[in-house]
């Protein structure tokens, strides 16, 4: 839905925030992914999102109450997204420690929480 600016934002910062990821190999932080060698570990990781992304730009072009639900949800995930992060701050693999990388994780929450506030 085109009135939902603060969401699309916060969409394309979780996106770049997967782009650092990637760069960032988080995938040494999930049980299952982390006992993989660093290249199956990336192919893994990286090719997980494909359908994710799929499912999300296909379910933008839904019916309009299909569209607000994945917005709604996606708002709900970008903030929790946060707590996530936190969580891992500490875990032995975690290198989102440099302000870019923050700043694209609260960056996405704070689109998510605007978006909520003013969205909905």
């Amino acid at each position: 839905m085109a009135e939902h600016y603060f969401f699309y934002i916060g969409l394309a910062f979780i996106l770049v925030h997967e782009m650092d990821a990637i760069r960032l190999q988080e995938w040494r932080m999930f049980p299952i992914l982390s006992g993989l060698k660093d290249q199956n570990g990336y192919l893994i990781f990286t090719l997980l999102h494909l359908p994710l992304y799929v499912l999300i730009f296909w379910g933008l072009w839904g019916s309009h109450g299909s569209v607000i639900n994945l917005i709604l949800g996606l708002d709900i995930f970008f903030i929790i997204h946060i707590g996530l992060h936190l969580l891992l701050i500490k875990h032995k693999e975690n290198q989102f420690g440099n302000f870019f990388s923050w700043s694209l994780i609260l960056l996405t929450g704070i689109f998510g929480l605007l978006d909520l506030i003013t969205g909905f």
